[in-house]
């Protein structure tokens, strides 16, 4: 079965073809560097994303303050990870680098502050 990804790693942004069979690449066509041959292949056997929103901030210069993950968690995860996130808030001042919650859902990832909000 023929299969196509686009590579998210880098800018680029490679189209990439693999011909798979068995849950086995037969053949990949398309990547311009390594990098893309191992995100099919982690696509292929554990996919893994990272996420990047907000939570709301009581007393800030700003209403939000944005967040990011520090590591990868399951794809089919994600929106149990996003429910975790949004029930969120924090009271102003948070400094960037927060941790907010450590090994969110059990996972080795945490969620932290990416960008200081200030108190009014």
């Amino acid at each position: 079965m023929l299969k196509e990804f686009t590579c998210i790693i880098c800018p680029n942004g490679c189209e990439i073809e693999a011909e798979i069979a068995d849950g086995k690449i037969l053949s990949l066509e398309g990547a311009a560097c390594p990098k893309g041959e191992a995100y099919v292949r982690q696509e292929l056997t554990d996919p893994q994303r990272n996420i990047a929103t907000s939570v709301l901030v009581r007393g800030g210069v700003l209403p939000l303050a944005s967040v990011r993950l520090t590591s990868p968690v399951p794809k089919a995860r994600i929106f149990d990870v996003m429910e975790e996130i949004r029930k969120i808030t924090v009271d102003a001042p948070v400094k960037a680098g927060t941790v907010l919650v450590k090994g969110v859902l059990g996972y080795d990832s945490d969620v932290i502050v990416t960008k200081s909000v200030e108190k009014r």
